[in-house]
């Protein structure tokens, strides 16, 4: 079988079902109609005429309870030439099988092969983190629509990343021109993932990463280091100052009784200055460590107080393995590391030892990109996946971020975050990272493209080859090296700073890139709307990379000390002014409007340092 989703086992019988012009769906549960309202659009879609029904005796494909699954998540599928059996203990259980009988429908069209299906995931918790407080908000619509496509591939918890966007009755400046999300907005979101059988878990930096706060006017004093890295109240609150977990009370006051999980990630990842300002005496005295050890208990008394199990970057903890002892028992640690056999990745056992429950964190490689890292992405997943699974992770936190504006889409990173909902499920089935076949399954489910064209797009795009260079060297200006763009979308110097591929390896790129450029949609079917802006923004991807490696390119043969054509310069100005509109109309089709314009200023300028030669 081609699942995208490999159930654990399958039993081929003999015979098929033939699916019927007309097909009766029947649950005895209420909270099975969701499921099989989606299976009837899809038999919809291929002339089948399905309707609901509560008269379990009589219809042809029916769902039960069956008390007898021992995994709260798992089902049997029995399928034979007469009916369509499922059983679940659980209404997850019975919405999963009923997500992978749109995928057997997806494989089969309306000829069914007799057989018999019993599974379960390996991993309980089947994560999804998206960060939306590093350029692009999401609209309620985009994330309502994501949670029906994470749940599609078993993915039962997201959590958003939230800095600053969200509107706090107490402090109201600190989501100000960030279009932040309102209490009703995380009401909403809370439903619909809950219909969905997937937990909204809430997340909100607490230590570092605070830059957006301590920016304004109120909240300075409360930097560990005001003016660190030209922010100025830095990116670290203070942990030492009493105003500063006055703040984070009012803010877990406010933020965390919305959310019905037990769960909350309070961050406390990456405090870059901490002991380096007002905390550098008592850091000379106690040791850094010491100090982020008491303030997450700090924070860890909140969260208990708002009945919630906290959860914790390990970065920091593992830079200070000595506090692990003395950390609560019950603190869930979240180890993150972006790269395969990256160094934390071989620490995680330090989380498991000391008893602590834990997640495993790889990352889509999205971020300082525009098609992600592709094969780096699947290592990472498919590595930090045999860990948990060997180890005895509660899950897979699976995340994606924005750095430097966020000018990223969400399609690029959709099958990443696909290939970790596999690994967390049926590890043993997930064809390995170095195969194509789960790309190429990927596109066909999503796509309906079967002809591999696709498929060759995601991996041209996600090429390791373009690196970060070509997400910083796209804002680049062509002529003093220097990044551009305000406070927000700052990128570091690239092309004179940071190793770039050989002229032969950015030709190569460059072609490969134009042979994409006419790129069209499969014809073959109508596709969804969330599927249609994600080939929009995977077009729109290989067009950003491949006028970042042409203006490498270009580049340095100017500063080589060659004339360059006026041509050259008017392709550039083109070529970026196009790519200009594009993202501005690919942001508006699922994000909210806040951050577009420093995005925006950063391209105008990118455009004004190609308008003439110097």
């Amino acid at each position: 079988m081609t699942w995208l989703i490999p159930p654990k086992s399958e039993r081929r019988g003999n015979g098929t079902f033939e699916v019927p012009d007309k097909l009766q769906l029947a649950t005895a549960n209420s909270a099975g109609s969701l499921p099989l309202q989606q299976l009837a659009a899809d038999l919809r879609r291929v002339g089948c005429r399905a309707h609901l029904s509560h008269r379990m005796d009589q219809a042809p494909l029916a769902a039960r309870r069956d008390a007898t699954i021992a995994h709260p998540d798992g089902y049997r599928i029995s399928i034979t030439p007469d009916q369509v059996l499922i059983a679940a203990r659980t209404a997850a259980g019975e919405y999963y099988a009923i997500q992978s009988l749109r995928d057997y429908l997806h494989q089969h069209g309306r000829t069914w092969p007799c057989i018999e299906i019993n599974d379960a995931p390996d991993l309980a918790r089947r994560a999804v983190y998206l960060d939306c407080s590093r350029g692009k908000v999401p609209t309620c619509k985009t994330l309502m629509a994501l949670f029906e496509r994470l749940a599609r591939w078993k993915v039962n918890e997201v959590q958003l990343y939230i800095e600053n966007v969200f509107t706090f009755s107490r402090h109201p400046t600190i989501g100000e021109g960030f279009s932040p999300f309102t209490p009703d907005d995380i009401r909403a979101l809370e439903h619909h993932a809950g219909q969905h059988h997937m937990q909204l878990v809430p997340s909100l930096a607490s230590l570092g990463h605070m830059e957006k706060v301590l920016m304004l006017p109120a909240y300075q004093a409360l930097g560990e280091l005001p003016g660190y890295r030209d922010w100025p109240g830095g990116t670290t609150l203070n942990p030492l100052d009493p105003r500063s977990i006055a703040l984070i009370r009012d803010l877990y006051d406010e933020f965390l009784p919305l959310f019905k999980a037990q769960d909350f990630n309070a961050c406390g990842d990456e405090p870059w200055e901490l002991g380096q300002g007002h905390c550098q005496a008592a850091a000379a005295a106690q040791g850094v460590g010491t100090i982020y050890r008491d303030h997450v208990v700090r924070l860890y008394e909140l969260a208990q107080a708002h009945g919630k199990r906290m959860n914790l970057w390990g970065d920091i903890v593992l830079k200070y393995p000595a506090i692990i002892p003395s950390l609560p028992s019950d603190l869930v640690m979240l180890n993150w590391d972006y790269e395969p056999d990256g160094p934390r990745m071989a620490r995680t056992g330090e989380f498991a030892n000391a008893g602590n429950p834990f997640l495993c964190c790889p990352g889509t490689h999205g971020w300082q990109s525009h098609g992600t890292r592709l094969s780096t992405a699947m290592r990472n997943i498919h590595q930090f996946a045999h860990l948990a699974h060997e180890l005895g992770a509660e899950g897979l936190l699976n995340t994606d971020w924005g750095d430097f504006g966020h000018r990223n889409t969400l399609g690029v990173s959709l099958l990443p975050l696909a290939y970790g909902a596999a690994c967390s499920w049926n590890m043993k089935a997930t064809p390995a990272p170095e195969s194509e076949t789960f790309i190429t399954r990927f596109t066909d489910y999503h796509f309906h493209d079967r002809s591999g064209a696709w498929a060759a797009l995601l991996q041209a795009i996600g090429d390791d080859r373009y690196g970060y260079w070509a997400y910083h060297a796209l804002v680049e200006d062509w002529h003093q090296g220097q990044a551009l763009g305000d406070i927000t979308v700052r990128g570091r110097p690239t092309i004179d700073e940071v190793e770039l591929p050989d002229d032969d390896t950015l030709n190569d790129l460059i072609e490969r890139a134009h042979a994409f450029d006419a790129m069209q949609p499969p014809a073959s079917t109508a596709l969804p709307a969330f599927d249609q802006v994600t080939l929009t923004e995977y077009a729109l991807a290989n067009q950003m990379n491949r006028i970042a490696a042409e203006r490498v390119r270009d580049a340095r043969l100017h500063r080589a000390g060659q004339r360059l054509s006026a041509a050259i310069y008017r392709r550039q100005r083109t070529a970026l002014a196009d790519m200009r509109d594009q993202l501005a109309y690919v942001w508006r089709l699922r994000n909210r409007p806040s951050r577009w314009g420093a995005n925006r200023a950063a391209l105008e300028a990118a455009i004004a340092s190609t308008t003439a030669a110097p």
